[in-house]
């Protein structure tokens, strides 16, 4: 990604910061100022006052990928920020159909944790007016670090990356929906898309310019830098893409410019849907993760020796990560609808290969050129929209981490890529291996991760686990026009 980095809100950062060790377990609260951060709590509620704000959504994104909210008055954001919003660990094994189910750590009614808000990134909404949002760390009643906190694990990821190698990643997520005319339809119902022109087509843009302009009205409004915004293949399916920010802020743009779309499409009669497919014999909708590494002001990705300008230590990061790309498929895309997207000749990235700039590749390379060099970066094109960004962020993060392992280690050739793939690679021979073809398959991967599963931590890790198998199980039997039905209106 280049240089850019760009946050919502401008709020002075008064929430706490989780540190961790090298086993990715959470650490201590760190210390801070009550007093300073009650003062600058104050200073935020009262510029949302004066903006007419009347309400503060706090929000968090659970293993199902749904954004979940707690809401507080505007004046009552300085006790949020000191005391917390109460808010149950259960949710953290909620199914995407609002069912529950447990895990070894976390189930059932007991126990509650504090919501605190990242004032960071605090930002007024200009498609919901008199409302402002800000993301939520979740910590424990006695304030240390809620252990399943996503955010949090994002964000130890990345500070591992800065201590153990002096790296500092550059993320930005691709946002793909699809707007319907009116309420998503149920089992059986086709939906009524509101342009009737060609893929990637000038006539489609014509015919919803009122709505994208409003859409790049309200992200701009909202101190959201927008690189690109388009009509995509599908029937009533759209692109946009933002400017990249460190790994959690990238997660919090991810949400905030999800709800911003659907704010704006209900105000102009459209509903949103972030689903990996609304019609399962089309084209689905990917949450494509761009990054790229930084050490010093250098861009890693170009300047070096290795494939296409990378230097070694990008190299040996993105050999982690194509190496693990079959678990991170129960972060990336974590829904039995996901696989009806993950499919070869669909640009959706259904084998475990790399290429330069090859779109049918998992892992696809964009080198940069002449003074674009800056803006190289490596795309994970096996993800979609059903994932929790900040679990997928993470997750991509300690792969990472684990191939700059092997080239610190004893066995610095498992840090090399191996050759790319160029055309489409179902038709090649001999074939790529393909990645998982279902959530079952992703899922035993992942729980035989060795990289994954100590990043993310036990009660983490067996609240995901939980989620997965109990919505395989809810959709087992289901056909594919039943699974799009279920899931196309839940995200």
């Amino acid at each position: 990604m280049g240089t850019t980095r760009r946050t919502p809100g401008g709020e002075t950062d008064t929430a706490s910061r989780t540190t961790a060790d090298k086993t990715g377990q959470p650490g201590r609260r760190r210390e801070r100022d009550p007093g300073r951060a009650q003062e600058r709590a104050r200073a935020a509620a009262a510029r949302l006052t004066r903006a007419g704000v009347h309400g503060t959504a706090l929000t968090w994104v659970d293993n199902a990928g749904l954004t979940r909210v707690k809401a507080v008055p505007a004046n009552r954001l300085p006790q949020a920020v000191g005391a917390g919003v109460g808010m149950s660990p259960c949710f953290d094994v909620y199914l995407v159909d609002d069912s529950m189910t447990a895990s070894e750590h976390i189930g059932g009614p007991d126990g509650d944790l504090r919501l605190v808000p990242d004032l960071d990134r605090l930002t007024v909404l200009s498609a919901q007016p008199g409302w402002a949002w800000a993301p939520v760390d979740r910590y424990e009643q006695d304030g240390r670090p809620y252990a399943a906190c996503q955010r949090g694990f994002a964000r130890r990821m990345a500070e591992r990356a800065l201590a153990e190698h002096g790296i500092e990643l550059r993320t930005g997520f691709e946002t793909e929906w699809v707007a319907v005319r009116g309420p998503l339809p149920g089992a059986g119902g086709e939906p009524a898309y509101p342009t009737s022109g060609p893929a990637y087509g000038m006539a489609r843009l014509v015919e919803t310019s009122d709505y994208l302009r409003d859409i790049l009205a309200a992200l701009t409004s909202q101190g959201v830098e927008v690189l690109q915004i388009h009509p995509e293949y599908a029937a009533g399916q759209f692109e946009v893409s933002v400017a990249p920010s460190d790994p959690v802020g990238a997660a919090d743009l991810a949400v905030l410019v999800r709800e911003t779309v659907r704010a704006v499409s209900l105000r102009h009669g459209l509903t949103a849907s972030f689903a990996p497919v609304v019609d399962p014999g089309g084209v689905g909708s990917g949450g494509h993760l761009h990054l790229s590494l930084w050490r010093e002001g250098r861009n890693l990705c170009a300047g070096g020796e290795g494939p296409f300008g990378m230097t070694r230590d990008c190299e040996a990061f993105l050999a982690g990560v194509l190496r693990e790309l079959p678990a991170l498929l129960a972060l990336g895309a974590p829904s039995p609808a996901s696989y009806l997207r993950l499919r070869p000749s669909r640009w959706a990235g259904a084998f475990q290969c790399w290429g330069l700039e090859n779109r049918e590749a998992a892992l696809r390379f964009i080198a940069g050129s002449g003074s674009a060099a800056d803006s190289a970066n490596a795309e994970v094109k096996c993800v979609d929209s059903a994932a929790n960004p900040y679990l997928l962020v993470g997750g991509v993060i300690a792969a990472g981490l684990a191939g700059l392992g092997d080239l610190a280690g004893a066995d610095p050739a498992a840090a090399r890529l191996p050759a790319p793939v160029t055309g489409d690679p179902v038709q090649l021979d001999p074939m790529p291996r393909r990645l998982p073809g279902s959530l079952g398959d992703a899922l035993a991967r992942f729980e035989n991760s060795q990289v994954l599963r100590p990043a993310l931590g036990e009660p983490l890790f067996g609240a995901i686990r939980a989620v997965r198998a109990g919505e395989i199980e809810l959709f087992e039997g289901t056909s594919e026009q039943e699974i799009a039905a279920a899931t196309r209106g839940r995200y």
